[in-house]
């Protein structure tokens, strides 16, 4: 590992995505950078079956940052740990490139099977403050996971998800880098959506218009839907003006 090139590249990441650093010396206090230098030298120890100066590195960083990395983790560059406190990744976890994750996330199993049993998270991932991703499956490149969510199983690339189990919002398809905006609040609700849609068919009841069809449903909805931030439909990258959301108030 080329110590010099590591603490470029995580000088260069921190500063591009935490807006509190002021100065780059500070890069050397956060708890993200420690804890990442120490799992790579653990998990050098880790793949040539060193494994006790392996995890005991690995507790000892945990110790220090509150971040816990098990040595057998495979982390790709560019990881960003934010505030880190309560992070746990586990052995077989494999994270792609440019990962954001906040405090409070886990990477976990579920049971005690052998073998790959931990979450892959994809290049550009975001993960949200205390999410648990539970269970060997794959979350997508470019993919965002909302805060608490706890997902339970395969994310597709260019996804959202939110919600206990975690509910995936497809976004037409289009490629967001979430490390670009790092926003964790503005992420839609399919449940009340979809409670709103079962209002705009008992909205017809009531005026005695009879049962909606899909074709009226959907006319309905284009015109009470489009605008609202629940909307899972919604555009993510450009977010939703406030007079928009006044208007559809």
């Amino acid at each position: 590992m080329n110590l010099i090139k590591y603490v470029k590249d995580e000088i260069i990441v921190i500063k591009e995505r935490d807006p509190a650093i002021k100065k780059t010396s500070e890069v050397f206090l956060y708890p993200s950078f420690h804890a990442i230098l120490r799992h790579r030298l653990a998990h050098w120890f880790f793949v040539r079956n060193r494994y006790f100066i392996a995890r005991y590195i690995s507790q000892k960083a945990a110790r220090r940052t509150g971040i816990e990395i098990h040595p057998g983790a495979v982390i790709g560059k560019g990881l960003f740990i934010d505030h880190g406190n309560g992070v746990i990744i586990g052995e077989t976890t494999i994270i792609g490139d440019n990962v954001t994750i906040y405090q409070g996330v886990t990477l976990g199993g579920t049971g005690k099977e052998q073998g790959k049993r931990h979450p892959t998270i994809g290049d550009n991932v975001m993960i949200s403050a205390g999410a648990k991703v539970l269970g060997s499956f794959t979350v997508g490149n470019d993919s965002k996971i909302g805060a608490g969510s706890v997902v339970l199983r395969e994310v597709p690339s260019n996804s959202t998800v939110v919600g206990i189990p975690g509910r995936i919002v497809k976004r037409r398809n289009q490629k967001v880098h979430p490390q670009d905006r790092l926003d964790q609040t503005h992420l839609p609700d399919p449940i009340r959506h979809e409670l709103c849609k079962l209002t705009l068919r008992l909205e017809a009841l009531e005026k005695n218009e009879g049962p909606l069809s899909t074709i009226q449903l959907n006319e309905r909805e284009k015109v009470k839907c489009k605008l609202c931030p629940d909307n899972p439909n919604l555009p993510e990258e450009n977010g939703v003006p406030e007079d928009m959301m006044e208007e559809n108030k």
